[in-house]
């Protein structure tokens, strides 16, 4: 590689590894002037990406968001998860299934062979429900229209589809329905994303499959968010769906963040609740016919967690630590036996 992009690599995987670089840092590390480095920062620029310029005693640089997705750069192990991150998807991503696999091809084509072979021995199948219709996924444009929508309070006007096709009489079908919300949250369940929101011409409350909506070009006004009944978006919608296995009908229902995406999360959330709190997070509200057993199926999904409540599945938490810690104590010491004999 020519001496002159490998630097450029080396500025954008410094850029990327903090805020803010002061330009005589960058250019001690890169071993160059601070001419040089206001060089590469204008050949950076001119691929795409938003380098911001900033004053001061210390100025320097920083690697902004940009309009547009420029080349990207990760180290072997951020390839890798990225790639086994897709391929999950593609099996389990709650209707995100068909962008994931266009996504994890075009990341596989470029990456070096020793981290393909990696990725390739990784084999995910995905298990469906049999005797049921193909599960409908939602376009991933249209998950991040509605996200948006809910995170800058903005009226929303879309086409609903029709939950199903009428049967052939001979004419044409009904057309999408035009509805005008103010949307509130958008969550999981089954597999499939909805939309809670408050339909302004029928002044209530109504949940929207995501597969079925279709955004108008622009959003309204801005609106002050209203509290979904009960104040919870986890019970209203589990109420919505009372006999398919709802959170509500189970004696022990509680409620967690996880430190994970919830496009990686709903794709393992069958019987529950998974409301987005950021890129990185998300609310998660299950049922379970014990305690103990509620808390299991929430640590299998490997990542920090916090329990909002109630505090039984606090104890039920601190009740698993204890045994797990007994076990691996046990481990130390020893086996005496298959059956402690």
């Amino acid at each position: 590689m020519p001496k002159t992009s490998a630097r450029l690599l080396a500025l954008l995987s410094l850029l990327q590894a903090r805020r803010d670089w002061p330009g005589g840092l960058l250019a001690e590390r890169l071993e160059v002037s601070p001419r040089t480095v206001r060089r590469d920062v204008d050949r950076l620029r001119e691929l795409g990406y938003p380098i911001a310029a900033f004053k001061g005693p210390d100025g320097g640089y920083r690697l902004d968001a940009g309009a547009r997705l420029p080349p990207l750069l990760f180290d072997d192990d951020q390839a890798v998860a990225l790639a086994v991150a897709l391929r999950t998807a593609t099996a389990t991503g709650a209707g995100i299934g068909e962008a994931a696999a266009r996504a994890l091809t075009t990341v596989r084509q470029v990456m070096p062979a020793r981290l393909r072979h990696r990725v390739d021995a990784l084999n995910v199948t995905a298990v469906e429900r049999t005797g049921g219709p193909p599960q409908p996924q939602a376009d991933p444009r249209v998950l991040l229209a509605l996200s948006d929508a809910v995170r800058a309070h903005e009226v929303l006007r879309f086409d609903h589809s029709p939950a199903y096709a009428p049967p052939s009489t001979g004419t044409a079908e009904a057309p999408p329905a035009v509805r005008r919300v103010e949307p509130h949250r958008l969550v999981t369940w089954g597999g499939r994303w909805y939309l809670v929101a408050w339909d302004l011409d029928r002044e209530d409350w109504r949940t929207f499959r995501a597969d079925r909506i279709t955004p108008r070009t622009s959003t309204g006004p801005r609106f002050t968010p209203r509290e979904v009944p009960g104040g919870d978006v986890a019970a209203f919608v589990a109420a919505r769906f009372q006999g398919s296995g709802a959170p509500g009908e189970w004696p022990c229902r509680g409620e967690v963040i996880l430190d994970a995406p919830a496009s990686e999360v709903a794709g393992h959330v069958r019987n529950g609740i998974v409301e987005e709190c950021g890129p990185d997070r998300c609310r998660v509200v299950l049922g379970a016919w014990s305690w103990p057993g509620l808390a299991a199926e929430i640590g299998r999904f490997d990542v920090d967690i916090e329990v909002v409540g109630p505090d039984e599945l606090r104890d039920a938490f601190a009740l698993l630590a204890r045994r797990y810690a007994d076990a691996a104590d046990q481990g130390h010491r020893g086996s005496t036996g298959p059956c402690g004999t």
